[in-house]
């Protein structure tokens, strides 16, 4: 018999009293305790903090996945290596099995780890920035060090970095998803939030993501005029990209999928937001089957979507492009088996956006 588990995305959403929330509260109440005693150490310098010798801006959130910190991540550095900065990404390196104190990635030209070892996003980060470090540590310090004394690194981009308190930044932004902003407003597990709402007071400008819905995205802008006035806020949507079936050699424009039948299924944080973009493509979706973020496929579970997009005449197996990482080795089981790429796109304000970032730079 299985065992009954919350539906994590449903229960950081329900702002009602339900059978978990005693249960979550109490956890919440603890993780809350912790989160505060950490704050505070920093704040009263009894932890240290590190700098590195250069720019460095931290790109997080504030809730626990879903806010598409790596298109943003992936926007930025491309930026800042048309202007001339040696540019390298810092990341954690998620769910990566790697063992050292410290990964390097890529050099900028050739990927260097599995997508096992580093973790989906550090190895999609590396596939999509040519000419980009990317290392890889729990210290973020470290992996700065070790950019800059290789690559001569001066702009350092710190994925998933709000959290990450010991390493100095110049420029801390925050993304916030327009629609689901801070969900129940709950600390985990009882909701998404990683900090209390009060810490974005340590954010210097917030970005609100899949900025498309624009009543729920005038409700939270609302909401940081309110409590955090002095904070800029820009907009930013995901827009699709392109369609990639590498096995057979093709890219198409976002608009290919219209009118066509697709079998779909992903494993992130938010799944109904890539199923929703498929749907707004034009694309028929026969069927859409979601998995846990940062899911791990096995060759039946592929075989199985294979035969179902078989039995339902779908044209096309499509996933995202953080999945296909996962699974690439998967691609000649099928050769319609593709996924859909997304850029981080600012829709406010880009120039001013820039501006501020350049303003940040000390000569």
């Amino acid at each position: 018999m299985g065992v009954l588990l919350p539906d994590w995305d449903r229960v950081h959403l329900d702002k009602s009293f339900g059978f978990w929330s005693p249960f979550l509260a109490f956890f919440s109440i603890l993780y809350g305790a912790g989160i505060r005693l950490r704050l505070s150490a920093y704040r009263r310098k009894r932890f240290k903090r590190k700098s590195l010798p250069g720019f460095v801006v931290s790109i997080g959130n504030l809730t626990a996945g879903g806010t598409g910190k790596t298109p943003a991540v992936i926007m930025l550095a491309r930026w800042a290596q048309k202007e001339g900065y040696r540019v390298a990404v810092l990341s954690r390196g998620y769910r990566g099995r790697y063992r050292e104190k410290f990964l390097e990635v890529s050099d900028g030209e050739a990927i260097k780890a599995d997508p096992q070892e580093s973790g989906d996003e550090a190895y999609l980060l590396a596939r999509k920035l040519v000419g980009i470090p990317i290392v890889i540590s729990k210290k973020r310090y470290i992996a700065g060090s070790f950019a800059h004394g290789k690559f001569g690194t001066n702009f350092f981009v710190l994925d998933d970095g709000f959290q990450h308190l010991e390493l100095k930044r110049d420029l801390n932004l925050v993304l916030i998803d327009a629609a689901s902003s801070f969900g129940n407003g709950h600390l985990l597990p009882w909701g998404p939030l990683r900090e209390p709402i009060d810490q974005l007071a340590r954010a210097d400008m917030a970005i609100l993501t899949r900025f498309s819905n624009q009543k729920s995205a005038k409700r939270t802008t609302d909401l940081l005029n309110e409590k955090l006035p002095a904070i800029p806020i820009f907009c930013a949507d995901h827009e699709p990209e392109k369609v990639v079936f590498p096995q057979l050699g093709e890219s198409h424009e976002p608009d290919f999928l219209k009118g066509k039948r697709v079998l779909a299924f992903a494993g992130l944080a938010r799944p109904e937001v890539f199923r929703e973009t498929l749907i707004r493509l034009g694309a028929n979706l026969v069927c859409f089957k979601s998995f846990r973020d940062h899911y791990r496929f096995k060759p039946n579970e592929i075989q199985a979507l294979i035969q179902m997009r078989e039995e339902l005449g779908a044209q096309y197996l499509l996933t995202s492009e953080k999945d296909w990482v996962r699974m690439a080795a998967f691609a000649p089981m099928c050769p319609e088996m593709g996924y859909l790429s997304i850029k981080f796109t600012m829709v406010s304000d880009q120039d001013g956006f820039f501006r501020m970032i350049k303003g940040a730079i000390k000569p």
